[in-house]
């Protein structure tokens, strides 16, 4: 029994290793090492690696904050050739607005002394001399040069006076050249080489000088009032326009303003040849054409552009309000800005201050003169009331064929079927023998 158990499980033979000439087994039993031949333990790092790793020319990972070591200059090509334009524009504005800025205050400085002599009130503050700390310092600060001028835009600046009888106020424009923006500017001189309807662009002053005619009540209800009570003069003078102009903008002004359309154009031997006069009558003009006047516009030569006294509106009038007079004096003159060239415009600028005080006194005609400019604008008048009219009738009108179709459709509706159909069957039949009578009367 002991043998037959030790045969089971302890008397086992090795495995017998199978001949090398057998070809159905593989042998496995001489084998060599798997680790292959040549190969040391301690040179496994070196074996080649099936993708690359290559590091040559690469700059090494590193901490997301150390951006010296993960950028080069090679990264902001497109911004180094971007950053001079940037700089050349913003240095650009920042050169051409100051120079816009310093013509502005130059102009303010030679023409303050004259405004504050004529005015009360030069610029948008307003200082009452009324003896205490507080009104001294409001008076002075209104008398300082910077507060007299307001930029409304990088090439336009404006100011204001009031305070003077027989003007309500002045406004004053200064349009400069866009020296900040090179290409707007080259563009816009380009384009009115090419097209009349843009103008060429200049540097100018224009100048508004709004008189009261007669309603210092209505515009200034204090005026004349008071502890003193100041007996007013008479403001009026008759209605017309006159202007002496540039030929080089009379066709221009002439298409876009309305009120000198109602001119008729004349050299006058006393004016520069290069001047016209624009006038409805021959005894206006020679009264407004004082030898002052005559002088002012040769000393200015080319920088004179126009001086129009009007009554009318700019624009063509389309409603009654629009016919109602609004006198006023209009100045422009051409800005040169090299040395001191403001002298030569100056005297000119002088007798636009004053001018409403010589139409307050001279302005008044002959019945003979007038009756013609009266009649220009009644004229105008009469034929606004007639297109009123006409457009009245023609809303009362829809008016009318609205009603009657409200009208229409009520009662149809209260109707049933066969009334319907006999009331359309009439309605056309008198809509057919309405078009016979009228092709019967055109023929």
């Amino acid at each position: 029994m002991a043998d037959f158990v030790k045969g089971l499980f302890g008397n086992q033979k090795p495995a017998q290793v199978p001949s090398a000439g057998d070809d159905d087994f593989a042998d496995f039993a001489g084998a060599p090492d798997p680790t292959p031949a040549g190969m040391s333990p301690f040179t496994t790092t070196a074996a080649p690696s099936p993708f690359q790793t290559s590091t040559v020319g690469q700059v090494p990972y590193t901490a997301w904050y150390r951006v010296w070591e993960r950028v080069t200059i090679n990264d902001f090509k497109l911004e180094l050739y971007i950053l001079p334009f940037v700089l050349l524009v913003v240095v650009l504005h920042l050169w051409g607005t100051r120079k816009n800025r310093k013509i502005a205050t130059r102009w303010i400085k030679a023409h303050a002394p004259l405004l504050q002599q004529e005015f009360s009130q030069v610029g948008y503050l307003r200082g009452q001399p009324s003896g205490d700390a507080d009104s001294v310092q409001a008076l002075a600060d209104a008398s300082k040069i910077e507060n007299m001028l307001r930029e409304k835009k990088a090439d336009e600046y404006m100011t204001y006076a009031t305070g003077r009888q027989n003007v309500a106020f002045i406004d004053f424009k200064l349009t400069l050249a866009k020296r900040y923006n090179p290409l707007m500017r080259f563009g816009e001189t380009a384009i009115s080489l090419f097209f009349e309807s843009f103008p060429v662009p200049q540097e100018r002053l224009e100048a508004t000088s709004y008189v009261f005619d007669g309603r210092e009540a209505q515009i200034v209800p204090n005026y004349g009032k008071g502890e003193g009570k100041k007996s007013v003069p008479n403001s009026s003078f008759d209605g017309f326009v006159f202007a002496i102009l540039h030929k080089d903008l009379m066709k221009r002004l002439r298409e876009d303003r309305y009120d000198l359309s109602l001119t008729a154009t004349k050299d006058h031997a006393k004016l520069p040849i290069w001047t016209t006069v624009m006038s409805e009558n021959a005894e206006i003009t020679e009264t407004l054409l004082t030898p002052e006047l005559i002088k002012a516009i040769n000393d200015a030569g080319d920088n004179f552009e126009a001086l129009v006294v009007s009554d009318q509106p700019m624009d063509q009038p389309k409603k009654l309000d629009d016919t109602i007079p609004r006198k006023r004096i209009n100045l422009s003159i051409k800005l040169d800005t090299s040395g001191n060239a403001f002298a030569s415009t100056i005297p000119l600028f002088q007798y636009f201050l004053r001018m409403p005080d010589h139409l307050v006194s001279a302005g008044h005609f002959r019945a003979e003169a007038m009756r013609r400019i009266k009649q220009t604008r009644e004229d105008q008048i009469a034929k606004i009331r007639r297109l009123d009219d006409d457009e009245k009738a023609e809303e009362r009108k829809l008016q009318g064929d609205k009603a009657k179709k409200e009208k229409r459709d009520q009662m149809l509706g209260r109707m049933n079927a066969d009334e319907q159909r006999k009331y359309l069957e009439k309605e056309r039949e008198r809509d057919t023998k309405r078009r016979e009578k009228k092709k019967t009367v055109k023929a």
